[in-house]
């Protein structure tokens, strides 16, 4: 393989992994702006990303049987149609139900882009190139949130927030048809594979199963759901109770975003020296510590928006390095049915992360006590599944992260 054939592989399959993240990110500067428009609150715009999360949460796990049966590029022209469509119709959207609803259908379409991007790097690319592969999927995955917020705050304010839709869904029409035209397809599809249900039901249930499994996948889940809770509440928390304005906020996500990504990459530095299991024993009592530094400094109202950044960059350097440990040793115990281990701790991640992020919309405190609040709740009760788990694992698998786990 010529370097540049190299180059624009890796180029076309971390588009497809970050098409997600960017959905994500760069509306949320727009949200004041969206609620003014649609005549709802802050809180209700919220629920559109609720709605994008549980599509992503179904995705995963339908895309992963498709796949296999099908091949890769036919469901992932499906998904990428989808998105498109769905985009387009946010354009249109004219009242929060609405957005809510083409919310959770662009979600499903940007599952197949992110599951169809793994499935390919270990389909085209030799097994000892796979680790180097992923690493570059995860420096394009990292990129986007610092600027897609940005990209998105100016948009809304010189323009609409509308035309953030009209951007994404131009973005997924410029990845399709380098897919079309540069992207192989790399499995053909398999009449043998059984789409059935029971044999895919037994298949999620053998893995759920395992004691290291549901120990470190719903540990991990609940830790990572702090950043689901920083996601729905920071529109809120910087532009409605310190009332920065959308570019300002665009810039502060730029910014606590480094702490996410930066973490996330020392932790490779860290594995070379510890096990996952001795990080998570200190990353995250260090969580549960800081995160109720937080919720107590903000019903005492120690903390300006300086200090708040501070503590929400610490918090999410915690989560930075927790979530590959774990994830790592939720996976680890599986050598034949890796796939479906991580759709269904993907699955998990969505699921928890969506009932925090529609807890953000309850609140209807003007403060930072609600999302101080969630994050201390998710740092305690990871904290205590684990503990819990860990007894009922009699032979622990270590884990291996030789191959880095990508996330959000």
């Amino acid at each position: 393989m010529t370097q540049k054939r190299y180059f624009f592989l890796v180029l076309i399959l971390g588009s497809l992994t970050a098409l997600g993240p960017f959905s994500i990110d760069m509306y949320l500067p727009g949200f004041l702006a969206i609620a003014k428009s649609l005549h709802t609150t802050t809180a209700q715009i919220s629920l559109t990303l609720s709605g994008y999360f549980i599509g992503i949460s179904v995705g995963q796990l339908l895309y992963g049987p498709l796949l296999d049966r099908f091949g890769r590029k036919n469901p992932l022209y499906v998904g990428l149609s989808l998105y498109i469509l769905a985009s387009l119709g946010c354009f249109f959207a004219t009242s929060i139900e609405i957005l809510i609803g083409l919310r959770f259908i662009q979600a499903v379409g940007s599952c197949a882009a992110a599951v169809a991007s793994m499935a390919m790097v270990r389909d085209i690319f030799p097994l000892k190139d796979n680790a180097k592969v992923f690493a570059l999927l995860i420096l394009i995955l990292g990129v986007s949130p610092m600027i897609a917020p940005t990209v998105g705050g100016y948009v809304t304010a010189v323009f609409s927030w509308r035309l953030i839709f009209i951007i994404l869904a131009s973005i997924a029409t410029t990845i399709t048809i380098a897919v079309i035209f540069f992207l192989p397809e790399s499995y053909p599809p398999d009449p043998s594979y059984s789409l059935k249900p029971k044999p895919i039901i037994n298949s999620f249930l053998t893995v759920i199963k395992h004691p290291q499994f549901y120990t470190y996948a719903i540990g991990g889940a609940i830790g990572f759901s702090g950043l689901f809770a920083y996601l729905a509440a920071s529109p809120l928390v910087f532009m409605d109770v310190y009332g920065v304005s959308s570019k300002v906020y665009g810039w502060i996500f730029a910014l606590l975003s480094i702490g996410f990504i930066g973490s996330s990459q020392l932790n490779s530095m860290l594995t070379k020296r510890y096990k996952s299991e001795q990080i998570i024993n200190v990353t995250l009592p260090v969580m549960v510590i800081v995160a109720f530094t937080f919720l107590i400094g903000s019903i005492g109202g120690w903390f300006n928006i300086y200090g708040t950044i501070i503590m929400i960059f610490a918090i999410l350097c915690c989560v930075g390095i927790t979530y590959p440990n774990t994830s790592a040793l939720s996976l680890a115990p599986f050598a034949k049915n890796a796939g479906t281990a991580a759709a269904l701790m993907g699955a998990l991640q969505m699921a928890i992360g969506t009932l925090v992020s529609i807890l953000v919309s309850l609140f209807k405190s003007r403060s930072t006590i609600p999302l101080a609040g969630l994050m201390a709740a998710a740092a305690v009760l990871a904290l205590l599944a684990l503990m819990i788990g860990r007894r009922n694992i009699p032979n622990k698998v270590e884990a291996d992260l030789s191959q880095p786990v990508a996330g959000h």
